[in-house]
């Protein structure tokens, strides 16, 4: 049997680090990386493109396009690829490959490690031979997160702990597959993976691509004391910002000084800005009807419901969809469309 081609693009992070004198940073090159786990070669037939060496802290979205970019000026010419990145914002470049490269009938498989491949109790052999094992397999598709044995939809992962080598969980949504060292086993919604559909059911032969991003996005928490005047300041440098309330959506009725909340989010979204709603809690997501603190802001123009989504997921959709267009009511089209899982249909 043919092997299939992978192309493996590197980004840089823990997986690449070494320690030299001033802390770890990224130093192997992707080939470098691959010669540590030479298990892969008996997978697939492996190529390598060094997009960048970086410390994923310091991945930004025009990162984010690079990495597109460099996956589809080689999409003919393979049958999936596996990204290299660093686990701090992971989750952030898995959503945005999600909405910047929608629909994939090949897999693009993400991973990265807790340690070093150089060090002598690394994770990173393991997640890069697993996540290659992934991209070879027929019913992969679409952006995932392979890590720790566990195989995420790129909109659904979360980086849940910082030094354990079970980094990610799946928020919200099932994993797509557990890897047992060289066999996947898919989880039951998944037993028979459906084929990746473009718009209105369409089996795709080919992703829709898209190449913009507004990054004038700012996540903002709610703490208690909070001043409203925050939207004030904020307007001149962002044409989003995306609200993390208490609990199911629960919103101050007023700030310590200033205008109420009300008044203050309503003056964003009626100036044509845009406000996401989402939660500051991990799981089961967000519902503005439940208490009178939220229903004010349930069906007002220009103010999205995040429903379950994760807030990396929503950063990098609400980029997604401002980049595409100004025009309020299509953004709010386009964030409420589910992609690559990343919302359930319950709105």
């Amino acid at each position: 049997m043919t092997k299939k081609r992978i192309l493996l693009v590197a980004t840089g992070g823990t997986i690449a680090s070494k320690e030299e004198g001033n802390g770890l940073s990224p130093a192997l090159s992707g080939e470098e990386l691959t010669r540590y786990v030479p298990e892969v070669a008996d997978l697939a037939t492996l190529d390598v493109k060094q997009a960048m060496n970086i410390d994923s802290t310091n991945m930004r979205p025009s990162d984010w396009l690079r990495v597109a970019r460099t996956i589809m000026e080689s999409y003919d010419d393979y049958d999936g690829f596996v990204v290299l990145h660093g686990t701090d914002t992971m989750a952030y470049t898995a959503a945005a490959l999600s909405y910047l490269i929608q629909h994939s009938p090949k897999p693009i498989v993400l991973t990265g490690s807790q340690r070093p491949m150089a060090s002598a109790f690394t994770d990173a052999k393991l997640n890069l031979y697993q996540s290659v094992l992934y991209a070879t397999d027929d019913d992969a598709r679409d952006v995932s997160i392979a890590f720790g044995g566990i195989v995420i939809a790129g909109t659904r992962a979360r980086k849940q702990r910082t030094m354990s080598f079970n980094a990610f969980t799946s928020v919200n949504f099932p994993p797509l597959a557990y890897i047992r060292t060289d066999r996947i086993v898919r989880s039951a919604p998944f037993a028979h993976a459906r084929k990746a559909e473009g718009p209105c059911g369409r089996t795709a032969d080919r992703p829709v691509v898209y190449d913009k991003l507004d990054e004038r996005v700012f996540a903002l928490k709610l703490t208690p004391g909070l001043d409203s005047r925050i939207f004030s300041a904020l307007a001149p440098s962002y044409d989003a910002v995306i609200l993390e309330t208490f609990g199911i959506g629960g919103i101050p009725e007023q700030g310590e000084t200033g205008p109420c909340f009300q008044d203050a989010i309503y003056s964003w979204v009626d100036s044509g800005r845009i406000a996401v709603m989402t939660t500051q809690v991990p799981e089961e997501g967000l519902d503005l009807g439940v208490y009178e603190v939220g229903r004010a802001y349930a069906n007002h123009p220009g103010i999205l419901r995040g429903a379950d989504m994760t807030p990396e997921a929503i950063v990098a959709k609400t980029m997604w969809a401002l980049g595409q267009t100004r025009d309020v009511a299509e953004v709010e089209h386009l964030f409420n469309r589910e992609i690559n899982h990343d919302r359930s249909p319950f709105e």
